[in-house]
């Protein structure tokens, strides 16, 4: 194992950094990108400085993956990806604005109103079966509702 250490180059730094990027798109999180930098880096470095021994390429290695995921992290905290679909994952807030009509009342505060092909629990005041409702918001898995002021004139 010593031998195999000893007899590091550039092109073994790239194979490596390969095979992390590979398994970052097999494993969930962004650490081995970092990783697969970072064997980048030393396999370049490694071009110009050919004479480091295993042990500082593995310190250069492990300082330019630390440096490649602070400096990853900071470039995507100020630069978020943006998103043509940024609700995609949050499927109740895409029904905020909604209006629905009850199938069923909503008695103390809970109900459910059919959304789509599916049913959704609903939490707002209380409101008779076939009132109009608008999605005001989300609490957890549940749709808040408000009720819709009709605009045609009530009866006497």
């Amino acid at each position: 194992m010593i031998g195999f250490l000893e007899s590091l180059v550039f092109w073994h730094w790239w194979v490596f950094a390969v095979a992390m990027v590979l398994l970052e798109t097999l494993a969930p999180g962004v650490i081995f990108l970092w990783l697969g930098l970072g064997a980048a880096a030393t396999g370049a470095l490694l071009i110009i400085a050919s004479g480091l021994d295993w042990q500082m390429q593995f310190i250069v290695f492990a300082g330019l993956s630390v440096i490649a995921g602070v400096g990853g992290r900071t470039w995507i905290k100020h630069h978020p990806l943006e998103s043509d679909q940024p609700l995609l994952n949050q499927r109740g807030a895409q029904y905020i604005g909604h209006t629905y009509r009850l199938d069923q009342p909503i008695i103390n505060g809970s109900g459910k109103v059919r959304v789509g092909d599916s049913d959704w629990k609903i939490n707002g005041p209380d409101m008779p079966r076939g009132s109009q409702v608008r999605v005001v918001g989300t609490e957890g898995a549940s749709l808040i509702v408000e009720k819709i002021e009709s605009d045609a004139p009530t009866a006497p």
